[in-house]
Parts: structure tokens; C-alpha cells; sequence
């Protein structure tokens, strides 16, 4: 299968783009930059120049394609504090790639999050049926809906921790950078609220495996740690960097913690039941707090 996909040189992207190759799939990437197409050429990657703005340029490569998995989301916006403006972006490019798929009934993988049920869901785990609130929820819909339209539409739930030594700008570098300037691990009020997680090659694996085989219209949660107590998360950073960890009053979070602050006490424990079912996916790769114990997210320069 040729896929387009954009994201190919971020994160998850680093392990999805082997992954890819050895199944025996062509592989497409976007590329922003000389600099990135140059790199993704030397992995026998095709580079397609552009960014998440040309929307023209996403149609044709997808158009041009047998499916496409769509990573990219303008991080840098989000963080510096245009939240919305990413969100418009990324329902963009959607909306372009998957007006480009209309009809053929090729796959399109868009990717969202279990945090989006966060607050919806009390007392159980979120399932691959929960609906979510918030504005990523509008994206992981607008996605959805080409299913309508002709499209093997599909959502891929990410955890707010996808964990590997691949991963240098997500939630857990942000944390382990936060603990190292304040000199303690923060963990809001007991702690004992709970975050799923998976490891990014076992996340590589899912997207491939759902671009293959899973059917239209469908919600995955690439889930591996149903719910680790994020004070045990603190745990682990605090033992990383030889410091204590610390309970912080939830009115106080933000000074403790960031913008992190709003996410650090959210209790998200996720079933990935029914996506194994669909899809065959069975997590291989270290759990969380095994991969912390491993100590590359201490012993690097995280660049944050």
C-alpha cells in the first residue's frame, strides 16, 4: 500500500515509518523542511514538501495515495499559547485529506486522545464507545463523518503518555524538565488519579495494524497501561533525578506544575479492549514505569 503520511519525522512518526517499510508498504512523507525531507529520503522514504497550511499540496499527496495517517498537529502553536489556532489547522487538514479520499473507500487514520472523556466518564473506564467533550473532540468527529462520504474514515485514541526514548517533547520530558527546576516531582493532591499509557513502537504497530484491517468509522485507544496512579508516575521521575516527590494542593497546581496543571490531576483510566478485538494489537514494549526505571528520559539532554 503507498501512504502518505504526514508527521513522518515527529515522534510517533519515527516508529511508524519502519514499521510501515518492513510490512512491505511505500511510504510518502510530509516534510517541512530540506533538512526533514533529507532525513526521510535516507530511511526510503518519498518526501513531499509542505506543511499542514498547503492544503492543496495534502490533497494531491493524498489523492496520490492508497490511504494516509495523519500525526501532524502544530505543537509549537498550541504550547505558545494559540490553542485554537492549531485546532483550526488540524480540522483543515482533515477536512482537505479526507475531501481528497471522497469516495474511494481508502483509510484515513486521523489521531485524538483519551483525555477528551477525562471528565465525562466517572467511576469506570473510558471505552472505544465513549464520546468525548472539548475542542479535539470537533477534529476526531469532523474525521468521522467522511465515513458518509466514502472514506475508511478512523480515530486513533492516543494516552497523554505514548513513552519510549523516541519521545523528547511529550508529557513526560515536560515533567521530568518541571521536576528538575523545581527540585521535586509534583503530584496534585492523593494522587492516586490515573493515566494510560502505551509505548511508541507499540503505538507504530497499532496505526498500521488499524490501516489495514480495522473497519470504518472506528474509535482506538492505543492503550497499553490502563491507568497508572500518577502518583507513582512522580515516584518514578523523583527516584530519575534523586529528588523527592511531592503532593501539591490542586488551587496550586499551576504553580507547581505548568500548564501541565490542568491535565496532572485528570483521572483518564481507558479500556483497549475492543481494539484489540478489531485489530489483533498485542502491547510487546516496556509499561511506563518500567521505561522510566530505564533512565533515558534522565540521562539526556531533553532540549526543553
Amino acid at each position: 500500500m503507498r501512504v502518505f503520511v504526514t508527521g513522518a519525522s515527529g515522534h510517533i512518526g519515527s516508529a511508524l515509518v519502519p514499521e510501515l517499510l518492513a510490512a512491505g508498504h511505500e511510504v510518502t512523507g510530509l516534510a517541512r523542511s530540506l533538512a526533514a525531507a533529507s532525513a526521510l529520503e535516507a530511511q526510503g522514504v518519498l518526501p513531499w514538501r509542505g506543511d499542514l497550511d498547503d492544503l492543496a499540496s495534502l490533497g494531491r499527496a493524498a489523492r496520490a495515495a492508497d490511504g494516509v495517517i495523519h500525526l501532524a498537529f502544530k505543537h509549537e502553536l498550541a504550547f505558545s499559547g494559540d490553542f485554537p489556532g492549531a485546532l483550526r489547522a488540524e480540522r483543515a487538514a482533515i477536512e482537505a485529506l479526507g475531501a481528497a479520499l471522497e469516495g474511494s473507500g481508502k483509510p484515513l487514520l486521523t489521531t485524538s486522545g483519551t483525555m477528551t472523556f477525562a471528565s465525562s466518564v466517572s467511576g469506570r473506564e473510558g471505552t472505544e464507545a465513549d464520546d468525548g467533550l472539548g475542542p479535539r473532540v470537533v477534529s476526531e468527529h469532523s474525521a468521522l463523518a467522511f465515513v458518509a462520504r466514502g472514506v475508511r474514515a478512523i480515530a486513533i485514541r492516543l494516552p497523554p503518555t505514548v513513552h519510549s526514548d523516541l519521545d523528547h517533547r511529550g508529557f513526560i520530558p515536560t515533567l521530568v524538565a518541571g521536576a528538575r527546576a523545581n527540585g521535586y516531582a509534583a503530584y496534585v493532591g492523593s494522587g492516586l488519579n490515573r493515566w494510560p499509557a502505551a509505548h511508541t513502537r507499540d503505538v507504530a504497530r497499532l496505526y498500521r495494524l488499524a490501516l489495514e484491517v480495522a473497519p470504518a468509522g472506528t474509535r482506538l485507544h492505543a492503550v497499553a497501561d490502563r491507568g497508572v496512579p500518577f502518583r507513582e508516575i512522580a515516584g518514578a521521575i523523583a527516584r530519575g533525578l534523586g529528588v523527592e516527590a511531592l503532593s501539591v494542593p490542586a488551587a496550586e497546581a499551576g504553580k507547581h506544575l505548568g500548564f501541565l496543571a490542568g491535565f496532572a490531576g485528570a483521572d483518564n483510566p481507558t479500556s483497549s479492549e475492543r481494539t484489540r478485538e478489531l485489530t489483533g494489537w498485542t502491547p510487546t514494549h516496556s509499561g511506563l514505569l518500567e521505561d522510566l526505571a530505564e533512565r533515558h528520559y534522565f540521562d539526556r539532554d531533553l532540549g526543553l
